[in-house]
């Protein structure tokens, strides 16, 4: 009979883990026969001493099965089950233009999303901004939709990955967040529990990503293409930029508007369309929709022109409750901050940098984000029409335009995006908005 403090002792004194070893200590977190004590003392252990790459395959293998994984087998798909999962950013609303994008393009995504955590925003809190928008539709209905838009993206259920939701609680309070098979295994295991023939992360760097440094972020793509693939899913990875805002925008309602615009095909350049087309162009290629990335892009193309990916946005959000003309009457379906103001530059020079974290806690401070985990968010709040790197400013110039819920907290967000902006005499190039893609065959 094993036990678990045996388990913890072995991974404590830096020994591989056994797939039978990891199996049981999953099942006990998820039915609860192992104390959260014990949780804590493994992750402790899993964080100092790593696990190589059979033991993360066994630990997200173990975490997807750890509850109902989902079998699309007898749905009648006529295309392949695809997704994506980023890491989080600021004015990253890059799902909710590609998930119906790739949709229309012949695939199908189940989209099981997240709300914001710390400075970045969660596609589920955009979603909200839409009245009547149901994130935990029944089962029943996910699958429809999936069938037959093509796209439903929703919250997790309660029965995905059901060892993830206690793993995770332990490591928020006892400081092992940042462990890479941990963090591994907890985004893989929720999203191959989805069923999929594919998957394609995005990784971010710089200043508003989660990992802190450009090497952390590339560790982790390539830690994630290593493990999801030798768990049976086909798996690539972008590493793509957080150095500065990646929409226009950052809040909620805000980013829904700007959603639709490129949806609607009004956007068609800048930082946000060249990340969701090269998602898309990977997508396309890991479901065998595109044979080349010039004819992913032609179908791609093909999508925003007719009008089938806006469509698809449409009647998702119809099919999950909200209003059937999200198209074309968003402005006033969604809601609206009471005070819109612009921020003006104190001082002249091109912007050189961007502390993206401080512009998503701005967005945070306004009650757009949540400082704790029951705080309700103002949907109507952000910021618009943000300036990027390389952009030239004058006294006077807008950096960004509030949308407060007051004077006080538009004064407060104001003066944390200028404090963001750093200007300088001589113009720098932006980053560019893809560095790397990460396929399986690179990290063999």
């Amino acid at each position: 009979m094993m036990l678990p403090q045996e388990i913890i002792r072995h991974k404590r004194d830096g020994q591989a883990l056994s797939a039978e070893e990891i199996a049981f200590f999953v099942k006990g977190i998820a039915d609860g026969s192992i104390s959260e004590g014990q949780i804590g003392a493994f992750a402790m252990a899993v964080y100092f001493n790593d696990m190589n790459d059979d033991e993360r395959i066994q630990l997200t293998l173990g975490i997807r099965d750890s509850g109902e994984v989902l079998d699309w087998s007898g749905a009648g798909l006529n295309g392949p089950v695809l997704d994506k999962h980023s890491t989080g950013g600021v004015g990253d609303l890059v799902s909710l233009v590609l998930g119906p994008w790739v949709a229309a393009c012949g695939a199908h995504v189940p989209m099981i999303s997240g709300r914001g955590l710390g400075h970045t925003g969660g596609t589920l809190d955009k979603l909200e901004s839409i009245p009547g928008y149901n994130i935990m539709p029944s089962n029943a209905d996910f699958r429809r939709l999936v069938q037959e838009v093509g796209v439903a993206i929703i919250g997790q259920t309660g029965s995905l990955a059901t060892a993830d939701k206690r793993l995770y609680g332990v490591r928020d309070v006892t400081a092992t967040v940042e462990s890479i098979p941990l963090i591994v295994a907890s985004i893989l295991g929720k999203k191959l529990a989805c069923g999929l023939d594919a998957l394609v992360m995005d990784v971010k760097m710089g200043s508003g990503a989660f990992m802190a440094t450009a090497s952390a972020s590339r560790e982790l793509a390539e830690a994630i293409v290593t493990v999801a693939n030798g768990a049976g899913t086909p798996t690539s990875a972008l590493l793509t930029d957080m150095s500065q805002v990646l929409a226009n925008c950052a809040g909620n309602a805000v980013e829904v508007a700007e959603a639709i615009a490129m949806l609607k095909g009004e956007i068609r350049q800048g930082r946000l369309y060249e990340v969701t087309e090269a998602l898309a162009v990977e997508m396309l290629l890991a479901g065998r929709l595109a044979d080349t990335e010039s004819d992913a892009r032609g179908k791609l193309y093909g999508a925003l022109s007719s009008g089938a990916a806006a469509e698809r946005f449409e009647r998702m959000v119809a099919g999950l409750g909200g209003p059937t003309d999200i198209l074309t009457g968003f402005e006033r379906h969604l809601p609206t901050a009471p005070v819109i103001r612009p921020v003006l530059a104190e001082a002249e020079g091109y912007i050189i940098d961007m502390d993206t974290r401080d512009i998503g806690m701005a967005v945070v401070g306004l009650g757009g984000g949540r400082r704790r985990a029951d705080d309700v968010i103002d949907h109507s709040v952000g910021l618009t029409a943000i300036a990027g790197i390389g952009d030239r400013v004058e006294v006077g110039t807008e950096l960004a335009i509030v949308h407060a819920r007051n004077e006080d907290d538009y004064a407060a967000a104001a003066e944390q995006v200028r404090r963001a902006m750093v200007l300088g005499e001589q113009r720098e190039e932006a980053p560019r908005s893809v560095y790397d893609v990460i396929r399986p065959e690179e990290v063999a």
